[in-house]
């Protein structure tokens, strides 16, 4: 029997993922446009949480657990955020990034904690995906920037972040 809090932890994390997929795919169609030098990156980026999306939603069968009714909320959301910083330029697709993955990472951290002991099927299904994330959030840090007026693009997406993992939880 799964309990609730385990499937919630995966449900959140199904809808992240169904999140993080529409962000990349606003930027990369606007980076086909804008910044084909960055296209592969994001195609491979998307690729990931595409990989990511799909370990969550067969745990989720598998489990006959349903999805976050929230989920398409983090699809429209994502997209907007993914389309707005893409248009703001190349650094804010990756202060947009990192300050995701920053907050997805820290998020994962409990998860990891709590699974370890409490289900090890959801804990290895997170773990899978924590070092693409890691390096995501890496690549935001290399590429994005630190200046100054970028902070309301990493204020906005850390709190939109927060605010979507805490509505996910509530649906």
């Amino acid at each position: 029997m799964i309990s609730k809090e385990v499937a919630r932890i995966v449900r959140v994390d199904h809808a992240g993922e169904f999140g993080a997929i529409s962000i990349y795919k606003a930027q990369l169609f606007v980076s086909k446009f804008l910044y084909q030098d960055i296209s592969v990156q994001l195609k491979e980026m998307l690729n990931h949480e595409i990989e990511h999306f799909k370990t969550f939603d067969c745990w989720l069968k598998e489990h006959k657990i349903r999805h976050c009714y929230a989920i398409w909320f983090w699809s429209l959301g994502g997209y907007c955020l993914g389309l707005i910083t893409a248009l703001l330029g190349r650094k804010a697709i990756w202060v947009c990034t990192e300050a995701v993955e920053s907050t997805a990472l820290h998020h994962l951290e409990w998860q990891l904690s709590y699974l370890e002991n409490n289900n090890k099927s959801a804990y290895q299904a997170v773990l899978s995906i924590q070092q693409d994330e890691i390096e995501h959030q890496n690549l935001g840090k290399v590429n994005g920037s630190s200046s100054f007026y970028y902070s309301p693009i990493r204020l906005v997406v850390k709190h939109s972040t927060k605010f979507a993992i805490w509505l996910s939880t509530k649906l």
